[in-house]
């Protein structure tokens, strides 16, 4: 299957045609940036954790990717000096960005830069006091009003 951009050139020789395809078709790589185990995240919060890595994602027992809104299992890899979040802690955390593109149902796609998640607590409300970056609009169909109203963009 040739892309939008594809030329197909051909001639007439002795009343027998030839196609010439261009060499270069582009693939993209449908599994690229999906949040799995093992994913390093950036956090989008002041709670005092800078980088996250993915554990477990919570939902069903065999989920194997997580997407926008996802709760999952992180343990921190970096942190703040003297901050509450230690180095090497087990934390709940949502999804608020992702590589990954999310297609909506009015055939829009976002796309962010980078791979981000926010630290929540229990019953769901983050730790942090300030959302950094913008965060996607399905957060608020999940029950994530806080994080909402404490971002600066909502997508």
């Amino acid at each position: 299957m040739l892309g939008k951009n594809s030329q197909v050139s051909f001639f007439v020789l002795d009343k027998q045609y030839f196609f010439f395809l261009p060499l270069s078709i582009e693939i993209t790589d449908s599994k690229k940036n999906m949040i799995q185990s093992q994913t390093h995240l950036n956090v989008a919060d002041n709670s005092g954790a800078r980088e996250l890595m993915c554990i477990r994602i919570i939902g069903t027992s065999n989920r194997r990717y997580a997407h926008i809104g996802d709760v999952i299992i992180a343990v921190i890899k970096e942190a703040v000096p003297n901050s509450p979040l230690e180095r090497s802690e087990v934390i709940r955390a949502v999804i608020v960005r992702t590589s990954k593109e999310l297609k909506r149902d009015n055939g829009m796609i976002i796309r962010y830069d980078d791979n981000a998640a926010v630290v929540i607590d229990q019953e769901g409300n983050p730790k942090g006091t300030r959302i950094f970056g913008a965060i996607a609009r399905e957060l608020r169909q999940l029950n994530f009003t806080k994080i909402v109203s404490l971002a600066p963009e909502v997508l």
